[in-house]
């Protein structure tokens, strides 16, 4: 992962990982809330708050994320400051991947496809999770493997 000491650039890597571990509980309740027809609705609901969170993330740049938001306020002036920052493009990337694959499970629900939330939603439960954990960002890697390879430059978004 690019990592930089530019402060106006970087992100606090902590950062992407408080707001992964937040949306493993979200896609967890998902998953559950799906799974019960009677709680159907509400799983769809929560789906859709995720869907939009990744739209925010992914979309507007990760800088402006809710959950970035809770950590600049609450946990971050409770901790010492991060080593090193991380470029903002891969986690933004991270974002983006998990708008797909949530956006593509709301959407294939409310069609009537059996099963596509709770399965859209485990799929960015693993891909949270890891990150969330074991700090393992699967779309961050994606985003420099795709670089590596010239499928894509890397872009200075708004992030």
């Amino acid at each position: 992962m690019t990592t930089t000491n530019d402060t106006a650039r970087g992100i606090d890597p902590r950062s992407p990982r408080f707001g992964a571990a937040i949306t493993t509980v979200l896609l967890a309740a998902t998953i559950i809330l799906t799974l019960v027809p009677a709680t159907w609705v509400a799983g769809i609901v929560l789906l859709t708050i995720i869907v939009v969170f990744f739209a925010i993330g992914g979309l507007a740049g990760i800088r402006r994320h809710p959950y970035g938001a809770l950590f600049r306020r609450f946990i971050r002036p409770r901790l010492a400051p991060p080593t090193e920052l991380e470029a903002p493009e891969p986690p933004t990337f991270a974002q983006q991947i998990g708008l797909v694959i949530t956006a593509l499970a709301l959407v294939l629900a409310l069609v009537g496809v059996p099963y596509a939330a709770p399965v859209g939603a485990a799929i960015a439960l693993i891909a949270a999770f890891l990150n969330a954990v074991f700090d393992v960002c699967i779309g961050c890697l994606l985003y420099v493997w795709l670089v590596r390879a010239g499928v894509f430059r890397p872009r200075r978004s708004a992030a």
